[in-house]
């Protein structure tokens, strides 16, 4: 997708709503405002200010419409365009569009769910597919267990490499304090956890918690009079290569190879320049395969590069920088807080697990299973 401009926008206001597992009574909608006041407040901005509305939910059948009325506002641009966890990356750039066309002037993306504390008594919607349907498969996870399969099939990747994604994601989850779980893990905790489907154990899925937030963008010319540094959207990428598992061309390659490359064009620059990489991780396999697909290393080659600590604290390429949908939080869709944390990596402000000098960040969403993919290139007004 074109029609917008490199750096003609930016980040300035981002936050998480609570997260964890939230009161009872707590529903989407309060997390969903709860994070979009706390990100205009970040941004000096209010909600009379707001006039896009960029909204992606799966608890809520249309969240724009529901979320106007909850926040009593009338924007005048609204999308809520749906395409799983990577809506969010994907709307970004759709706010992008909506703001240099002039269709608004601050627009907010945002996200709410309530998926820990309504476990067992919410089934998310999943369309049918006569292929996959006879074989009966546990969707999501058999489908990525599929990828993993073939990855260590076709390039030796070994259980102890995608086990080690997990350990990464939980050293850095121990320098936020809002992580959700905290705990020490090693790599034989990862091998011995309980299968789930092969060879996807428990510690290779990621958490299921409650949890929102919201992301505001305006401007560029607007962003440099606000409260915070900004942080520009210097590319963006989006490809839909599939829906149904039986239906993607190579098990072993994803539509991020195709949205990284758009993103890194409009930015002018490639993998070799992120000094951050917030990529989805709903499994660990998910992570090793967007390193591949984003340039990090060559196809077959992810299960190296993570070994010994490749992404951890300390390693050549600082990954999943807030623990990750592994050890952070994952309420049912990740995409809004890996923006979140590569914005605040980039304004420098990220405590402990602070990357030192970063200017450049890539925050990767993935939605289905592989299915639908949306890469974002950020960076620092250094960048432009």
């Amino acid at each position: 997708m074109s029609g917008t401009t490199r750096g003609g926008t930016a980040i300035v206001g981002v936050a998480e709503s609570d997260l964890g597992k939230v009161a009872e009574g707590v529903t989407p909608q309060d997390l969903m405002a709860q994070g979009i006041v706390r990100a205009l407040d970040d941004a000096g901005l209010t909600l009379g200010d707001v006039d896009g509305l960029f909204l992606a939910a799966s608890q809520l059948r249309m969240p724009t419409i529901s979320m106007c009325e909850y926040l009593g506002i009338a924007p005048r641009y609204m999308d809520s365009s749906f395409t799983g966890g990577s809506s969010f990356e994907a709307l970004a750039a759709h706010a992008a569009l909506a703001l240099e066309a002039g269709a608004c002037d601050v627009a907010v993306i945002a996200y709410g769910s309530t998926q820990r504390s309504q476990r067992g008594k919410f089934t998310p919607q999943r369309d049918l597919n006569d292929y996959d349907a006879p074989f009966r498969p546990r969707l999501p996870i058999t489908g990525y267990a599929l990828a993993a399969s073939r990855h260590m099939a076709e390039y030796g990747t070994r259980r102890e490499d995608l086990a080690e994604i997990a350990v990464a994601a939980r050293a850095w989850a121990k320098m936020n304090p809002v992580a959700f779980d905290q705990r020490d893990l090693t790599v034989e905790d990862v091998l011995n956890a309980p299968m789930i489907s092969t060879p996807l154990g428990v510690k290779d899925c990621c958490l299921v918690t409650d949890g929102g937030g919201a992301v505001v963008m305006v401007r560029a010319e607007r962003a440099k009079s606000l409260k915070q540094k900004p942080v520009y959207l210097l590319g963006h990428g989006e490809a839909q290569p599939h829906h149904a598992i039986t239906n993607m061309p190579d098990l072993t390659e994803t539509g991020a190879k195709a949205s990284g490359a758009q993103a890194y064009a409009m930015a002018g620059l490639g993998a070799q320049d992120m000094d951050v990489a917030q990529l989805y991780d709903a499994f660990t396999i998910t992570t090793l395969l967007f390193l591949e697909d984003l340039g990090f290393c060559a196809k077959g080659e992810g299960g190296a590069f993570v070994r010994e600590g490749g992404i951890a604290p300390g390693g050549r390429l600082p990954v999943n920088t807030s623990g990750g949908g592994l050890s952070y939080c994952h309420p049912g869709m990740f995409g809004l807080f890996l923006m979140i944390e590569a914005t605040r990596q980039l304004r420098g402000t990220c405590g402990a697990r602070q990357v030192e000098g970063a200017e450049t960040a890539i925050a990767h969403g993935n939605g289905g299973v592989l299915a639908a993919q949306a890469t974002l290139v950020l960076g620092t007004e250094a960048t432009l």
